[in-house]
């Protein structure tokens, strides 16, 4: 009786230890996808703030259209209604024209508000003109095109002189193309880093597992039947990792706007979903074709090798 009980207690030992060496340590890989994941995207969100905060800045890209001092009001309605013909004029959500006009009048009184001093006074006269205040779309913001835009505008009647920050054009498109060649190439980087973690990760998880691949290859099952299970639990594992990460990126991303007030006006959702969606899939991909690579890799060892 003693020796069958201490039988028993022996093979339920054997079976522990073996059920251990098999075991696939699903935590770890899951945990190793999501840390990768994460890390790109934050990436990610700083591509997205850095592009949104580009845009916003092109967007409200001024050119200034100073009228004539003698231009009448019917001269004046007339100079609007063709720079709303125009391609490169801004549209707001409605799709009009991002115009807006500035008399004489209101642009010293908002001076004197601002300074204090009472130049007109000074002066006897008001020495400002009439203004038109014109946002350039973002696409027809490039050096040359902004110079033709200027010709085109100081040419029409009425116009006594065009003015824009051509300085501010030129450092923004220059800061802007080299910033995302930068962050461009460290992503490109960054993902092939990713690559090699995620798949140097699941080949250590599988490598306990070599022994039960080749006794379920003795036993006479399939390469398919083996892969399986593996590629479910992979895909499974990617997605994990994806759900976990981009649940992370939106608790960090919603918790800086809430402590950086400026930072949500470069807040976009739709990207932002995007970007989860990335991730969703990166880790699906990888997570499958490290398994795939990984499996087939054991499948083809003799035993002398698996040891």
């Amino acid at each position: 009786m003693s020796a069958h009980r201490s039988n028993q207690l022996s093979n339920k030992h054997n079976f522990k230890k073996k059920k251990r060496l098999g075991a696939y340590p699903y935590v770890s890989v899951v945990f190793s996808i999501t840390l990768a994941l994460f890390v790109v995207g934050v990436l990610g969100l700083l591509i997205i703030h850095s592009q949104k905060l580009s845009k916003l800045i092109k967007e409200n890209i001024e050119v200034q259209v100073y009228l004539k001092k003698d231009i009448s009001e019917q001269q004046r309605i007339k100079v609007r209604k063709l720079l709303e013909q125009y391609e490169f004029v801004a549209k707001d959500d409605t799709g009009a024209p991002r115009i807006s006009y500035v008399s004489k009048d209101e642009a010293a009184k908002t001076f004197i508000e601002e300074t204090g001093e009472d130049f007109v006074s000074f002066l006897g006269e008001n020495p400002l003109r009439d203004v038109y205040l014109i946002h350039i779309d973002p696409e027809h913001q490039t050096e040359d095109e902004m110079r033709t835009i200027n010709e085109t505008l100081a040419g029409i009647g009425g116009v006594f002189e065009v003015e824009y920050v051509e300085n501010l054009i030129h450092a923004i498109n220059s800061n802007v193309s080299k910033i995302s060649i930068v962050l461009l190439a460290f992503a490109a980087i960054l993902v092939l880093v990713v690559i090699i973690l995620i798949n140097n990760t699941i080949k250590l998880a599988l490598f306990s597992q070599r022994f039960l691949i080749r006794s379920m290859q003795l036993v006479g099952a399939t390469s398919n039947f083996i892969r399986k299970p593996f590629l479910i639990r992979s895909v499974m594992n990617g997605l994990a990792g994806g759900i976990i990460a981009s649940g992370l990126l939106y608790l960090l991303s919603e918790y800086a706007y809430t402590r950086i007030e400026d930072l949500a006006l470069l807040k976009d959702t739709e990207f932002m979903l995007l970007l989860f969606g990335v991730l969703l899939t990166l880790g699906l991909i990888l997570g499958f074709f490290s398994t795939l690579r990984s499996i087939n890799k054991y499948l083809k060892l003799t035993l002398d090798e698996l040891y």
